[in-house]
């Protein structure tokens, strides 16, 4: 199954939350997907390694390398 992504406007370096990569519709401003998949859908394929695996910042804080969801995008194993 191919993996649609919409054109991403991700930084160099550094670390994404998940709504900035499934999209998160109800905020404001509205922030669009970098995969359109839904949250059960994403940890699900996290818990498969289909996608990559999270970092803790914090207690309650999980984040991804944005170098492992750049190589998502591109098709690269992380």
């Amino acid at each position: 199954m191919e993996i649609i992504v919409a054109k991403p406007t991700l930084p160099e370096t550094g670390f994404v939350r998940l709504p900035h990569i499934i999209g998160n519709p109800k905020a404001n401003p509205p922030i669009p997907p970098i995969i359109p998949v839904s949250k059960s859908t994403w940890w699900a394929g996290v818990k498969s390694g289909r996608y990559p695996q999270p970092v803790k910042l914090g207690p309650k804080i999980t984040a991804w390398k944005i170098s492992d969801i750049r190589a998502l995008i591109e098709g690269q194993p992380t």
